[in-house]
């Protein structure tokens, strides 16, 4: 503790975590707190062992899932930041080919399926979890190679994606199909479709309300309420910075829907959304001049968290028009001209949450961002602080221009004591909570601009 003259002050601030051999990692305001990988995976010249992430929760604890070139790996996530294996389950395709696997939750079995080589569906039953994990049921005659499922839990339906039967594992038996849940662990088909579309790579559904990604196709919607009567009620089949469109988010309010195009120099489409029609409001993204690629987005209403391929892990504020990158953490710390490396999946519900990020070449990472930090809104150019006055002991956020990633800090009482100071890498905020007494206090910054100006800020702080 540290005492001055009629103050105490104590305060906590967010520092880059770095571990294992991953330290030339750049990062902005977002905290490495775990990572996963194994090297004895197998894999091919490209290095790549993961594909795609997944979170659930079960008896109130958060799990990791993890999809690899062999299979299904499981992990518990400790209140400490730690994953903790709890079991495996090699795919019915394991081997250096496996690029691509995806899940999905229902109840306390989780859904597997591969796009490589004979594959099935797997059900994985983790009711026993934290002891173990078991298959339990595998279906190869309904499924074989599937690119991507989605699981509307409202009317127990499972939607599955570039859909393949074993018959014949290189041909598409239908863009998509729908499957009932009735019976977890024995699904029955309800539809297939559309017809006149060679694809649907990707679907986000809620409650019968279907928002397909169809390729080099564009945007659909369908409203699956009725799967024998499925009603159509919007298309985009051509639209700005188009290319393959890839995947998408509806925001938990169901007005703000969020897609990519997985095509080399493609902005994000944040668009509004009324439950039938998708009007594209603004274009955003990183580092898209240089051919940066998105992948698979999970949003709030708040927030919009893109896996970035080469570029990592970036948060985007969606109260910004358009919306404003204010965080990142790059998971994939090599230079390579090929676009296609690094950042595969994305995952942000965990109740924690902590974020769940999937690397094809670095594995699976376990990533804090401080999204209380960022309630209030701030100009790029100028800082703000809140609340102002505060309670003695109540929690004080700092935010620095968006432009700011490392800057200086000193606090002053009224008679100009310095009563701390500090420095701060990698972020733009700063989190206090002192227990002053009453009074105002002076909050000084340091930090270099754009232009490499050195600018000093002043903030009054008052304590009641």
């Amino acid at each position: 503790m540290l005492f001055f003259r009629q103050a105490f002050f104590c305060f906590g601030v967010i520092l880059l975590n770095t571990l294992g051999n991953i330290q030339a990692q750049t990062s902005l305001n977002m905290e490495l707190l775990d990572r996963w990988s194994e090297d004895s995976l197998i894999n091919n010249t490209t290095l790549v062992r993961y594909s795609d992430c997944f979170g659930f929760v079960w008896k109130g604890q958060e799990y990791a899932v993890a999809g690899s070139t062999e299979g299904t790996h499981v992990f518990l996530i400790t209140d400490d930041h730690t994953f903790v294996p709890k079991g495996f389950i090699k795919g019915r395709y394991s081997n250096t080919a496996v690029y691509h696997r995806d899940y999905a939750t229902y109840q306390h079995y989780l859904y597997a399926v591969c796009d490589e080589g004979v594959s099935d569906l797997q059900i994985i039953d983790f009711q026993y979890l934290p002891d173990s994990i078991h298959l339990a049921a595998e279906d190869s005659l309904l499924f074989g190679r599937v690119h991507n499922i989605f699981i509307d839990t409202i009317q127990a339906k499972l939607y599955s994606c570039i859909h393949r039967s074993t018959v014949n594992t290189q041909t598409i038996d239908a863009a998509m199909k729908i499957f009932s849940l009735a019976n977890p662990l024995q699904l029955t088909e309800l539809w297939s479709g559309p017809d006149d579309i060679p694809e649907v790579h990707d679907c986000y559904v809620r409650n019968g309300k279907a928002l397909l990604n169809c390729g080099f196709d564009g945007l659909r919607v369908y409203d699956f309420t009725n799967t024998n009567s499925p009603q159509f009620l919007d298309s985009k089949g051509f639209y700005n910075d188009q290319g393959y469109n890839h995947q998408g988010w509806l925001t938990p309010n169901g007005t703000t829907y969020l897609f990519a195009d997985e095509t080399n120099g493609t902005r994000i489409k944040k668009c509004s959304f009324n439950g039938s029609i998708v009007t594209i409001k603004q274009l955003f993204g990183t580092n898209y001049q240089n051919g940066s690629v998105p992948h698979n987005i999970m949003a709030t209403d708040t927030f919009a968290f893109v896996a970035y391929y080469n570029e990592g892990v970036r948060v985007f504020d969606l109260r910004y028009n358009p919306p404003l990158e204010i965080a990142h953490y790059d998971t994939y710390p090599d230079d390579h001209l090929f676009k296609l490396n690094g950042n595969w999946g994305i995952y942000s519900l965990l109740p924690s949450k902590r974020l769940l990020a999937m690397d094809r070449q670095y594995g699976l990472f376990l990533l804090d961002f401080k999204r209380d930090a960022f309630k209030a809104l701030a100009e790029e150019e100028s800082s703000v602080l809140y609340p102002n006055p505060f309670q003695t002991g109540e929690l004080i956020t700092v935010r620095l221009p968006y432009s700011i990633s490392t800057f200086s800090w000193e606090l002053f009482d009224n008679n100009g004591r310095m009563i701390h100071q500090g420095t701060i890498n990698d972020q733009n905020y700063l989190e206090l909570q002192p227990m002053l007494a009453t009074g105002i206090y002076q909050l000084r910054l340091t930090y270099f601009n754009y232009l490499n100006d050195e600018i000093r800020e002043t903030l009054k702080i008052s304590a009641l």
